[in-house]
């Protein structure tokens, strides 16, 4: 199995650090402190991005230094993590980077994608190969675009393949929070059906027994008001668009939804978000948990009106 690079918790044998005690122009700075180096071997060290101040890097010879900044010289260029949209990285190990995905980002380029239209899976192969142009990520699962919350990637073809042939054993939970149309009277129930794909790539549920993918939903009513349910969710299987399709089953789809129903855009997006994700860690085997908050969006319909 190949073994990512382990990332340096420090860098103290590559980089050197110097507070800031006065204010002065980078360049004087550099020659003054670090020792032996002239004018010429400063400039270079500058032009060639090895210097950051305050984590940022620069090559700019006066850049006004302030008491407080700390200036770091390293002994290669500094590589810059590319900055993230529509998403943040909750988790990363040489294994597996788990990531909150904004609702609106494609998970991974889709066959209706622009080319060269921005995804998660791009992003992060960007982050992982600032550190050497040889690492890669891999897809293990994904969210619908308009779904936002927490996912994971591979950092190897192995841990992948491992992921995917146990996931239904590897994960322990994966709870998504819906907000959902009308009031839901049930306080907990299943839905189970089997899935199958129409030609016009909408999933539906066949009213023939063993016929398409198995799927299992489990929900329970965390808020109601006259027009909308907020319910947890829990997937015991994971279909494409499963959540989507049994809502729309029970007679309440996903705000938002309108391929599965939906009349409302109460909130302006999907009301669906995948709030938890925890499973067995491939290599440590230890139990990992990572949850997010409620999106403040799918509260909204339940706040009082502010009165006048």
């Amino acid at each position: 199995m190949h073994k990512g690079r382990k990332r340096p918790t420090h860098q103290a044998d590559k980089s050197k650090s110097y507070p800031v005690t006065e204010p002065m122009e980078l360049l004087p700075f550099l020659i003054k402190n670090i020792s032996g180096a002239g004018r010429n071997v400063v400039k270079s060290i500058l032009a060639h991005g090895q210097v950051s101040v305050d984590g940022k890097a620069t090559t700019a010879y006066n850049y006004s230094l302030q008491p407080g900044h700390t200036v770091t010289v390293s002994k290669e260029r500094i590589q810059e993590k590319p900055p993230m949209e529509g998403l943040s990285i909750m988790f990363e190990d040489e294994h597996i980077i788990v990531i909150k995905k904004d609702a609106g980002l494609l998970s991974v380029s889709s066959d209706s994608a622009k080319e060269n239209e921005l995804t998660a899976y791009r992003q992060l192969m960007a982050h992982v190969r600032t550190e050497n142009p040889k690492n890669r990520i891999f897809v293990v699962h994904r969210l619908d675009r308009d779904t936002s919350g927490v996912m994971m990637f591979a950092k190897s073809e192995a841990i992948q393949q491992q992921l995917q042939n146990s996931w239904q054993d590897t994960v322990q939970e994966r709870i998504y929070v819906a907000l959902v149309e009308g009031t839901v009277k049930k306080e907990k129930g299943t839905v189970s059906s089997w899935l199958k794909e129409s030609k016009t790539l909408k999933m539906y549920s066949s009213p023939y027994p063993n016929d398409g993918l198995h799927a299992v939903t489990h929900y329970k009513v965390l808020r109601t008001s006259k027009s909308f349910s907020l319910l947890e969710v829990q997937l015991e299987t994971g279909r494409k668009n499963q959540i989507r399709v049994h809502m729309e089953e029970i007679g309440h789809p996903v705000v938002g939804d309108k391929k599965y129903g939906a009349r409302t855009k109460a909130i302006g997006r999907l009301g669906l978000h995948a709030r938890v994700l925890a499973f067995i860690h491939p290599v440590s085997g230890k139990l990992v948990r990572f949850e997010t908050d409620i999106p403040k969006l799918f509260l909204k319909p339940f706040q009082a009106p502010v009165q006048p």
